[in-house]
């Protein structure tokens, strides 16, 4: 039996479960807020332990907990030390870890964890590109917006996308996503075909009847027709802004008798929307493009839409959101883990994900992983094959990839070859010279293809 005292003191740590963690943002945001109070009422001088004590009313432990952010406190503490600079403590500042269990090895559990494609709306492993959510979801609240998201396979891309089409959505916003890495091969038999499929396509996504017999004209060509099919039906089918999301752009680059004509026409809306009178059609239309950087189409400048609206490129993780991921699968052994991921994968989003959603299920651990990073049965394995089945289809990309880990210093590359391997992430930059993309990179291909 426990003492009136010792009960009434167990029934307080349940209801305050020491289960909260800082994220990055709120890391950061904290930061801010007391480096601008440093300057404002401590004379430049970062504050001690012992003065955020008095401030914060929280313990030197606490405070370190919270500081460090590798073990969790509970929410009220976190909620004191905004408040005690100003802020308010919100959903996006911390990370929730349920202490009452473990993370489950059951294989029916680690199936229902996506390991390719968009992250769920919900999903905890989620990391925030900032600006990139904000300045889209700004961006397309803008009448006539055009907005460009670049960034190599597999990087986030389709997950940034879904929040904004979320925001959009309960902004009352008519709001689509077409994949054009999901259209027959035969959609791209020529422009007029292509053009029907995309009004087929976005009509039947708003639940409209598809009309487009009506508007084709082919006295007129398929552009104007499905200018007019936008601009006479779709667009005016409701008082709502309209978010059409086009992506994987970048399959139409491999057919360029239909890539020049087709973003001609998607830089024709912006130039439109930008002439139209408030109110106007054309400024109900929210466009966003979504491409890897693989190949680009020989555009004239001022019939191009990759040279206009808001630009969105997305990176790999930097070593800080590598540890925030670290936490927030529930590793121990934070800073080990992290560096040596980031030395391994270079903040590849998708590498890197799937290296600590096996980790953390205990699948495998990091000394077995970094032994076996390269091997064909490993983790990476299906990723390999998918990389180096690409460069098979391609050659001049084969062998230029291999002079690429073969040399030392790195390779000067022929532009078109560069955005080609930085497309599908395989490359990076060191000044002018392409290098592996990350340490992994390096080691595999240079086992494969060195000795081609």
């Amino acid at each position: 039996m426990f003492p009136p005292d010792d009960l009434a003191e167990s029934a307080q740590i349940s209801k305050r479960k020491r289960g909260f963690i800082l994220s990055l943002q709120g890391w950061q945001r904290l930061q801010a807020a007391e480096f601008l109070a440093t300057s404002q009422e401590n004379g430049g001088k970062a504050y001690t332990l012992e003065q955020l004590g008095d401030r914060t009313q929280l313990s030197a432990g606490t405070l370190t907990k919270i500081r460090r952010r590798q073990k969790p406190v509970d929410q009220p503490s976190l909620e004191a030390y905004f408040a005690a600079f100003g802020l308010m403590l919100g959903t996006d500042d911390y990370i929730r870890q349920n202490l009452d269990s473990e993370p489950s090895t059951d294989p029916s559990n680690l199936l229902q964890m996506p390991l390719k494609g968009q992250l769920t709306l919900d999903s905890p492993f989620y990391i925030q590109r900032s600006p990139a959510e904000r300045m889209l979801n700004r961006e397309i609240r803008q009448p006539g917006a055009l907005v460009r998201i670049k960034a190599p396979r597999q990087f986030g891309k389709t997950s940034l996308i879904a929040r904004g089409l979320s925001q959009a959505e309960e902004s009352g916003f008519r709001a689509t996503v077409i994949s054009l890495q999901l259209a027959d091969s035969s959609v791209f038999g020529s422009l007029n075909q292509f053009l029907r499929w995309l009004c087929a396509m976005v009509s039947r996504h708003l639940d409209l009847p598809d009309r487009s017999e009506e508007f084709w004209n082919p006295l007129l060509g398929a552009n104007y027709s499905c200018n007019d099919y936008f601009e006479r039906y779709l667009l005016p089918a409701a008082e709502s802004p309209f978010l059409l999301v086009l992506d994987e752009a970048n399959r139409v680059f491999n057919y360029p008798q239909i890539a020049t004509d087709f973003f001609g026409m998607l830089r024709a809306w912006y130039e439109q929307s930008r002439h139209d009178s408030e109110g106007g059609e054309w400024q109900k239309l929210r466009l966003v493009i979504s491409y890897s950087t693989d190949i680009f189409a020989p555009l004239h400048v001022h019939r191009s839409p990759f040279n206009v609206g808001a630009l969105i490129e997305l990176a790999g993780f930097t070593q800080e959101q590598v540890q925030e991921l670290v936490l927030r699968y529930r590793i121990a052994a934070v800073e080990s883990h992290t560096n040596q991921l980031f030395q391994l994968l270079n903040g590849h989003p998708y590498l890197t994900q799937l290296a600590l959603f096996y980790l953390s299920h205990q699948r495998i651990s990091l000394e077995s992983l970094l032994q076996t990073a390269t091997a064909p049965n490993g983790i990476f394995g299906s990723h390999f094959k998918q990389q180096l089945g690409y460069l098979e289809e391609y050659p001049e990309l084969k062998e230029t990839m291999r002079q690429i880990v073969l040399s030392p210093t790195g390779v000067d590359l022929y532009p078109t070859i560069a955005l080609k391997l930085h497309g599908m992430g395989l490359i990076q930059f060191r000044e002018d010279a392409a290098i592996a993309g990350c340490a992994l990179y390096q080691s595999y291909f240079a086992k494969v293809l060195g000795n081609l």
